[in-house]
Order: structure tokens, then C-alpha cells, then sequence
């Protein structure tokens, strides 16, 4: 079975860089037609895909956080991350990564999700 674990700070300061982590287990980041995406969540508001990194190492990012969001991976280590640069208050978000075998930014195909990690942007 597949299993994500997101980690990295629960508390960053307006104008700062986010950097989350997400360590995956039981299946490989390099397996074909795996898609790995972050996706986040503001207090009382829906879901929202920030972007994905996909089995080959090609990034896709919501037009709304391109400028902002930078993804990764270590296939070494079997970790993808999230740096979401100039960060403000509505960051504040549970952030989750999550697995699909699909290409696109469907949150209801995501078949694999982290348990998320809340992270507050407060000075």
C-alpha cells in the first residue's frame, strides 16, 4: 500500500518561503503514470491543487500559484516537496500531498492522501 507523509513547519512568517516535504512509501515516485501533487485546504474553504510532479519529473502548477510554487523530488530518497515562495496569511492551509494515476488537477482523482500537515502564516 501506498502511504504519504507530509512534514516540515507549522507556523512561517509573512514574506517567507514554505518548504514542505512528502515522504512516500510502499510505491515509488518513479512508477509509470504516477502523478504526486499538493493540494491544500484554507479554514471553512474547499480544495485547492496547487501543482504535481509526475513519474518523469515534469511539474505542473495551478496558473494562480506558478509565480509562487516551486516542486521537487529526490527519487533517492523517495520525497517530493512544495516550496511556495512570499507567503501570506491566506496561506494558511492544511496541506496535503497526494498520488494519483492521473495527469490532471481533479482532486476526486487523487486516490492516495497524506494525512496533511496545518500550516499558519502569522507574523
Amino acid at each position: 500500500q501506498v502511504q504519504l507523509q507530509e512534514s516540515g513547519p507549522g507556523l512561517v512568517k509573512p514574506s517567507q518561503t514554505l518548504s514542505l516535504t512528502c515522504t512516500v512509501s510502499g510505491g515509488s515516485i518513479t512508477t509509470s503514470y504516477s502523478y504526486w501533487s499538493w493540494i491544500r485546504q484554507p479554514p471553512g474553504k474547499g480544495l485547492e491543487w496547487m501543482g504535481a510532479i509526475d513519474y518523469s519529473g515534469n511539474t505542473y502548477y495551478n496558473p494562480s500559484l506558478k509565480s509562487r510554487a516551486s516542486i521537487s523530488r529526490d527519487t533517492s530518497k523517495n520525497q517530493f516537496t512544495l516550496q511556495l515562495s512570499s507567503v501570506t496569511p491566506e496561506d494558511t492551509a492544511a496541506y496535503y500531498c497526494t498520488r494519483s494515476i492521473y495527469k490532471g488537477s481533479d482532486t476526486d482523482l487523487m486516490g492516495y492522501w497524506g494525512q496533511g500537515t496545518q500550516v499558519a502564516v502569522s507574523s
